[in-house]
């Protein structure tokens, strides 16, 4: 459930009467706008409103015909049937948003006289904080001096007016309580003064939150560099008027609504978590040979690997691939210690060893039975969006739900995936993964494709790196390509760790504490980074798995 959409639905029958029943004895909503339209014509006879003060309120009623009409100042009158968007209840009423608020904006306050300190002065970015938390870590103040100074000229927001969002992000609002003491920036927040009597406040944010009046907001704001609301178009807004009484219940039961809808967000994360946690048990359970029992008469993994290994000799012999002369091979000893023959070496791994495994199961490094292919980046002339070529796949924004959308093609493919490869993201969104089931394709450097050579079961290595995923995306943080500035740390006591830079291949030495301060995700070719030279290599967050997500610090 979408309780965000929920949110808004509660609002719109808010402000259509379908939230609350209509009581038949409450004053009806046209009585206190003719009491505002008899109280404004006083003043203008008493100069306490000047006459153009007024001359732009209109009456909207509804005429015999059963259409709605507005009656301007001067007496004509418009059918504006066409502007009404939905019936409303016995007692309401339409009328123009400078009906309800007197709308203004500050006086200007220039950059020269912002402060450090002194009285809050908000912008739009300001408000819409206030309007999305209820606080703000504010940043800007003018003087108190300068406060008093135009409260005396022009006035400022009181308690019960509505601060709304002008310009960029606009139509937030604000409600002013009693304790605010603020000022704020002309044309980037409107005031909508509130201190008729008639419009409830808080049902007076639910009205400008409703999705006619956001909608007449926004189609009426549209500006040639940013969408901006100007006093003039706010005044006309087209609003509704419930009777004060209905108003006041509409807030309570919005109130009520919303903590419903806020309870259901909150199961909902708690069952998404649950869900979470659930597949990571089961995951687990599963690369723990936990999940099913295990049977005598299944060909033991040793074996397999031998296989295996019998098959690498015979295409080295053939001259298809090359000896890995830093082959891994893992072992348990007659001491019941885990072991790694990488060439002539031999080193006890004890502590790399994450849990116990069934008799029959054997640890591995990645490399030993999955080839990895890292991708290549094309400039713009080389591919393009009309299918012309072989697909090219350039990062995340490919991958949606387990599947891959083909949206570019090149005809110059150089790093190739085939069907049937492993496809996972390495740099900026880490660790999203689908299998390639379209066929050829050229893979950019944020992907690695881990072909499946010698007939395993693919499926169940995505099930590995699922396990691993959390701990990769961690490691991920910490890295970025193309560093070309060294940084040395003087203090002896910090560890410095060994990263190959793939855009220019060569070791490059950083502290850990530069490497950690960093954002991004390279990746190198694992097959020829893993162990060389038997110094620990941080190659990128997706060779993790092969060195047991143990980063390995370099002998000084």
């Amino acid at each position: 459930m979408d309780t965000k959409a929920l949110r808004q639905k509660i609002l719109d029958l808010a402000t259509r009467g379908k939230l609350v029943p209509q009581d038949p004895n409450d004053e009806p909503a046209s009585v206190l706008l003719e009491r505002i339209r008899v109280e404004k014509q006083q003043m203008v006879k008493e100069g306490k409103l000047k006459p153009k003060d007024i001359k732009n309120d209109t009456i909207i009623f509804v005429g015999e015909d059963n259409l709605h009409y507005e009656k301007f100042q001067d007496g004509t009158v418009k059918c504006i049937e066409d502007e009404i968007p939905f019936e409303v209840p016995e007692g309401w009423a339409w009328c123009r948003l400078n009906k309800l608020f007197h709308v203004c904006s500050a006086k200007r306050v220039r950059q020269s006289d912002w402060r450090e300190e002194g009285v809050p002065f908000y912008r739009a970015r300001e408000i819409v904080k206030l309007s999305d938390n209820g606080f703000v870590e504010n940043e800007l103040f003018i003087s108190e001096e300068h406060y008093i100074r135009v409260k005396e000229e022009c006035g400022v927001p009181q308690s019960g007016d509505l601060m709304v969002s002008g310009v960029g992000t606009i139509g937030k609002i604000y409600i002013v309580n009693e304790t605010d003491c603020f000022y704020y920036k002309d044309a980037s927040v409107l005031c909508f003064e509130n201190r008729t009597g008639i419009v409830n406040s808080e049902f007076a944010r639910i009205l400008l939150e409703s999705s006619f009046l956001q909608a007449q907001m926004k189609d009426n704001s549209k500006g040639t560099t940013v969408d901006t609301i100007t006093i003039s178009a706010a005044m006309n807004y087209l609003c509704l008027l419930p009777p004060l009484k209905e108003q006041e219940n509409i807030v309570q039961a919005v109130k009520n609504a919303c903590i419903y809808a806020e309870e259901i967000q909150n199961n909902k994360d708690n069952l998404q978590i649950l869900i979470s946690k659930t597949k990571s048990k089961i995951l687990d359970l599963a690369i723990r040979g936990q999940l099913v029992p295990q049977s005598p008469d299944d060909e033991p993994a040793s074996v397999l690997l031998e296989r295996i290994r019998a098959e690498k000799e015979e295409l080295i012999k053939a001259g298809k691939i090359k000896r890995d002369k830093k082959e891994s091979i893992i072992f348990r000893g007659e001491d019941n210690s885990y072991y790694e023959k990488i060439g002539n070496e031999v080193h006890s791994i004890d502590e790399d060893i994450p849990f116990e495994i069934p008799e029959n199961w054997r640890f591995i490094r990645l490399k030993e039975l999955w080839e990895l292919i890292s991708g290549r980046d094309l400039s713009p002339s080389e591919y393009n969006d009309n299918q012309d070529g072989i697909p090219y796949i350039t990062g995340a924004s490919n991958f949606r739900n387990g599947k891959i959308e083909l949206v570019r093609w090149t005809p110059s493919p150089q790093v190739i995936t085939k069907q049937g490869d492993l496809l996972l993201t390495c740099k900026g969104t880490v660790g999203e993964m689908a299998f390639n089931d379209f066929g050829n394709a050229h893979i950019a450097r944020q992907i690695m494709a881990i072909r499946n050579t010698y007939g395993l079961n693919v499926e169940y290595l995505s099930f590995c790196i699922s396990f691993y995923i959390e701990e990769i995306k961690a490691v991920a943080k910490g890295i970025i390509p193309g560093i070309s500035r060294v940084s040395y740390i003087s203090n002896q006591k910090e560890q410095s760790y060994i990263v190959l830079n793939r855009e220019k291949p060569q070791l490059r030495l950083f502290s850990i504490n530069e490497i950690t301060s960093c954002s991004c995700v390279t990746f190198s070719t694992i097959l020829d980074c893993s162990f060389n030279g038997g110094i620990g290599i941080i190659v990128s967050a997706i060779s993790e798995p092969e060195i047991s997500l143990k980063v390995v610090p370099v002998a000084r």
